[in-house]
């Protein structure tokens, strides 16, 4: 499900709320997707960037952030 407000989530090592994750990534939250009995989102959408939340480990509950332009064009491609 596709959620335009934002809801806390956390890891084993850190919990994330809006501001937090808006000040880790630089950009600012405009909508997440959270499927059915997770806690932790696949995707979220903010100004600039599609954010992938990535499980990082199996045995603890820790996930990484990749940043992936929303417009192509602003990348410097040579």
């Amino acid at each position: 499900m596709i959620l335009t407000e934002w809801k806390d989530f956390g890891t084993d090592a850190e919990f994330y709320t809006q501001e937090s994750f808006e000040e880790y990534v630089g950009d600012k939250f405009e909508a997440m997707c959270l499927e059915d009995g997770k806690d932790i989102p696949n995707f979220i959408w903010t100004d600039q960037h599609v954010v992938l939340i990535k499980n990082n480990t199996r045995m603890f509950n820790d996930v990484s952030f990749i940043k992936i332009p929303r417009n192509p064009s602003v990348m410097n491609l040579v």
